[in-house]
């Protein structure tokens, strides 16, 4: 079957020191790949799809309002999100023993599947993503990429 291309141009006016400009350029290429990973796999998961189950295989009995905590996206868009994989029959829900309104998500035995198809498949892009680095050069990416992240908390910005 064929691949299709990502078209997209990679150069870009922006100065070659942009750290911005940078992440955004690798986490298109993984966006990309990503995509090209889990198209195949049963019910052509999205990959927002594959971060939610994700989400409640780490956190099983979570809420939907939990993980629009987590994740800051939007309610409707979860919402909409999370009905769809629960008619797909890759969540199940519960209603909470203290607030039957609130409904507690887990995996379903086929949205476990799935998701640790997409775990693998993410493994190896990492792997792939990291080859040629050693280990101590792998500790200095990821030191320096949670000091980006920390540098960009809303908390610094007042």
């Amino acid at each position: 079957m064929p691949h299709s291309v990502d078209k997209v141009k990679h150069q870009t006016d922006a100065p070659s020191d942009d750290v911005l400009e940078a992440i955004h350029a690798v986490m298109h290429r993984v966006r990309s790949l990503q995509h090209r990973a889990i198209e195949h796999l049963p019910g052509a998961p999205t990959p927002m799809d594959g971060k939610v189950l994700g989400f409640f295989a780490r956190h099983p009995g979570a809420t939907q309002s939990d993980l629009a905590a987590h994740s800051g996206r939007d309610k409707g868009q979860l919402a909409r999100l999370v009905g769809g994989l629960r008619e797909r029959g890759l969540l199940q829900a519960q209603p909470d023993a203290e607030d039957r309104r609130n409904l507690r998500l887990a995996l379903t035995e086929e949205g476990r599947a799935l998701q640790q198809q997409i775990q693998r498949r993410r493994r190896k892009l990492s792997e792939l993503a990291a080859a040629g680095l050693n280990a101590t050069e792998k500790a200095q990416l990821l030191a320096l990429l949670g000091r980006v992240e920390a540098n960009l908390d809303p908390a610094r910005e007042a």
